[in-house]
């Protein structure tokens, strides 16, 4: 089982920058692949962003390419998402996620990751 914590949401103005962290902390299991989603109110969760364990792969959704960046520290189990040009679109609840199953996996689909953080909260005024 895989524990994590979020950080580094909060406010920004549209057009400004926010850098979320997550980091694991692993009591049984392994951390593979790591990704971040996120939910606005009234919408389903979305996929953002996934980086593979070994940081060889990344995938972005459309709506972030071009200004979120993920990026992971493996010596310290944790992952970030630098979050530029920010939108009020952007606006949601960001979610970290592991995927401590599949070693080679790149995970888009929420069903494919068995450990999620709590959020943190990111919203931007326009």
């Amino acid at each position: 089982q895989v524990q994590l914590v979020e950080s580094g949401g909060g406010w920004a103005l549209a057009g400004g920058s926010l850098r979320l962290s997550c980091a694991a902390s692993l009591r049984t299991g392994r951390v593979y692949a790591m990704g971040w989603f996120r939910q606005a109110p009234g919408n389903e969760r979305e996929f953002v962003s996934a980086i593979s364990w070994n940081s060889g792969r990344r995938d972005y959704a459309d709506s972030v390419k071009g200004r979120f960046t993920i990026s992971r520290d493996n010596a310290k189990n944790t992952i970030y998402l630098q979050m530029n040009s920010l939108k009020p679109e952007d606006t949601a609840v960001y979610y970290c996620a592991v995927d401590s199953r599949t070693p080679w996996g790149l995970p888009v689909s929420a069903d494919e990751y068995d450990n999620w953080g709590q959020g943190t909260q990111v919203t931007v005024s326009s």
